[in-house]
């Protein structure tokens, strides 16, 4: 499993594209050049993700995988967690986090600024 396969899914997705905000930070990004929104924080060992719409949702990752999810700093009481690569969370639930995490930002967007998937 790499952080390549991961980062080239993440922007398949309908209408994602990069960034660096902060130098050195990969990110994936959703909707229209400033008003896009993050939905992945592409590093080399970890993704990070919204994987709940609540703080308790989020947890039930830290409870199945308590040595390769944790709370994100700063916006993990969101519901956003930082997943290992390589460790026990296998490639199929990485992209289906990543997935979940596309489509409660695009949820949020403006109906005018979410991608169409054509």
């Amino acid at each position: 499993m790499s952080a390549d396969a991961i980062r080239e899914h993440a922007l398949s997705l309908p209408g994602a594209w990069p960034d660096e905000p902060w130098e050195g930070d990969l990110v994936a990004k959703v909707g229209p050049g400033e008003k896009g929104k993050i939905f992945a924080f592409l590093g080399e060992r970890s993704v990070g993700v919204k994987v709940g719409a609540t703080r308790e949702e989020a947890d039930e990752w830290l409870t199945r995988y308590p040595d390769d999810a944790s709370v994100m700093a700063y916006i993990g009481r969101h519901g956003w967690n930082t997943l290992a690569i390589g460790g026990a969370i296998q490639l199929g639930e990485l992209l289906e986090a990543i997935d979940e995490s596309y489509a409660q930002v695009v949820a949020k967007l403006p109906k005018k600024d979410r991608p169409t998937s054509e």
